[in-house]
């Protein structure tokens, strides 16, 4: 017993929480790549700190309100250490007609017991909206993916930042991380032609930086440049719409300035570059944690017991004068109507 009341001490409580705090402080954007160790060994110390506690604290688990409230209370430390030994956390961005690629996610975070699977995750990505107020506030986020059914049938689901596409377990959220991209072929003086994108940089972030670079197979680098018609207004609600955009590529090689339109062919070295369409990507946050709803209803439960707790404190104490006790005048009117 002696080892246990040790055990539940409340210096252990405060070496627990100063280390979490140091854990919570290396896993902030997890700059320094820390595991996610360093937040689950402090969870695991005051996990076993509180339910010493529970154990040989009689003023807890002599009082049942209480007892519930602190065996929640240790649900959800557990469940919280749980969730960081099994999340995930990702971006990747998609192009619009383009079905989802586990292989394009980058800055990928996960626990050490993760056990998703994002090789089952099936989704195409449709075009999207954004809402901006007067000096180019980022509004509501609308964007439109197409989901697989059991019959093969695609099913539209309309997303944003605040309400995620959840598959597999797996949630999807709109980020301020989109913009736009040039759909070309390259066609090969020998060889079979390649069609693919070039992304621009984030849109209206980098409003006048829209600018990339790539090298066709067997040739030379090619710089881009694309010059956009929006609608995007600085002083007045607006709405970016990629279906209502225009854009003109500027390429540049061997000190040439050439502008295409879409459907516009330039013959380049080693064959032709034809600029086929403007399109637009969508960059996504991808989170995983399995643990989300049992921390919802063990919250619940906690919540529970600590009004369990109060009420029975209330309900033990005198009420003040004047002020009638609902039970009591409850018994009262019982007793006359049994008069009547």
């Amino acid at each position: 017993m002696k080892i246990i009341r040790a055990i539940a001490s409340l210096k252990l409580t405060l070496v627990g929480f100063v280390l979490l705090g140091i854990g919570a402080a290396l896993s902030y954007d997890n700059l320094l790549n820390s595991t996610a160790w360093v937040i689950v060994i402090p969870l695991a110390v005051l996990a076993i700190n509180l339910l010493a506690a529970i154990f040989t604290n009689s003023r807890i688990n002599s009082q049942p309100g209480l007892l519930v409230f602190h065996l929640a209370l240790l649900g959800l430390v557990i469940l919280v250490a749980i969730g960081r030994l099994t999340y995930l956390d990702g971006h990747v961005e998609i192009v619009e007609s383009q079905p989802f690629e586990p292989s394009e996610i980058t800055e990928e975070f996960k626990g050490p017991l993760h056990a998703g699977i994002l090789d089952n995750v099936h989704f195409i990505q449709g075009p999207y909206t954004v809402d901006y107020d007067s000096g180019v506030r980022r509004g509501l986020t609308f964007s439109q993916v197409f989901i697989p059914d059991a019959r093969g049938n695609l099913v539209k689901k309309v997303i944003g930042d605040d309400r995620p596409l959840v598959l597999e377990g797996f949630r999807f959220y709109t980020t301020f991380n989109k913009g736009f991209t040039v759909l070309l072929t390259w066609i090969p003086d020998q060889g079979v032609p390649v069609t693919g994108t070039v992304n621009m940089p984030s849109y209206p972030l980098f409003d006048y930086k829209q600018g990339n670079t790539w090298t066709p197979p067997n040739s030379q680098e090619i710089k881009f440049w694309l010059q956009l018609q929006t609608g995007m207004k600085l002083d007045e609600a607006w709405r970016l719409d990629g279906r209502n955009a225009t854009g003109v590529l500027v390429v540049s090689q061997d000190k040439q300035r050439i502008e295409l339109q879409p459907g516009d062919t330039i013959p380049i070295h080693g064959g032709k570059l034809r600029y086929d369409k403007l399109l637009t990507w969508m960059g996504y946050k991808i989170f995983y944690n399995p643990t989300i709803k049992w921390l919802f209803f063990v919250s619940l439960v906690s919540v529970f017991g600590m009004s369990w707790h109060y009420w029975q404190k209330m309900a033990s104490r005198p009420w003040p004068e004047g002020v009638k006790n609902p039970k009591e005048e409850s018994k009262s009117q019982q007793q006359q109507g049994d008069v009547i």
